[in-house]
């Protein structure tokens, strides 16, 4: 079994101050590749806090982390953030685009970092616009989009680089219905096409188009940790 995501383990304490806060509590988990995974949990679970470790935004307190077969969880911030970049395809429900540059100089960013050179790294970023219906935009910044194009812009930034992983933030909480439904069809696409995809929300409708959902309760894993 080949799993692109493994956690033994997995402990988060901040300290604050005297007082000790357990975000995580020997979390468990096991994600195979070409999964789609949705983690869910109430404020205060602990979900936000995985996702970091995860998306190597963070690092466990205690226990390992793998992340495509290579132990991450005690990695310097340079060798994390080279992970970052080359593994791990971020999605966010607030887009994180970049205000000042237009849409095809976002999504040619994580190109930019690998050191693809400048005319291969265009192509590559305009062609997978096209793809996502946004050929007549790649000039505009922005704030010249709606929420839904915003977020197509995005995906395209975070799949760019064919990362190990696709980690989704709310990806559908900042846009109205329709444009909420146009972007899960694109990760339902995304899917079929083998990539590993991990969706942290709230909306157990949202949940329900993953292969299965991991549910946090006060900082452990309480059911769909692995596999069926």
């Amino acid at each position: 079994m080949s799993f692109v995501i493994k956690t033994e383990e997995i402990k988060k304490i901040y300290h604050m101050g005297s007082v000790d806060v357990h975000a995580l509590r020997s979390a468990n988990i096991q994600i195979e590749a070409g999964e789609f995974v949705s983690i869910m949990g109430p404020s205060g679970s602990g979900k936000s806090t995985l996702m970091h470790i995860l998306g190597c935004l963070d690092s466990p307190s205690e226990g390992k982390y793998f992340l495509d077969g290579e132990e991450v969880s005690r990695f310097s911030k340079n060798k994390l953030a080279w992970i970052r970049n080359i593994k791990i395809g971020f999605v966010f429900q607030t887009f994180n685009l970049l205000p000042h540059i237009n849409v095809l100089k976002n999504v040619e960013l994580p190109l930019m970092y690998a050191g693809v050179n400048a005319s291969k790294r265009g192509k590559m970023a305009a062609d997978l616009l096209e793809r996502l219906g946004l050929g007549e935009r790649l000039h505009h910044k922005p704030s010249e989009l709606s929420g839904g194009q915003r977020q197509r812009v995005a995906i395209a930034r975070a799949v760019i680089n064919n990362p190990a992983i696709i980690l989704a933030d709310e990806p559908t909480g900042n846009l109205d219905s329709q444009s909420g439904s146009d972007i899960l069809t694109i990760f339902k696409e995304l899917h079929r096409e083998k990539n590993t995809i991990i969706m942290v929300t709230h909306d157990p409708h949202i949940a329900r188009i993953a292969d299965r959902t991991i549910s946090l309760k006060d900082g452990e894993v309480i059911n769909g940790n692995i596999t069926q």
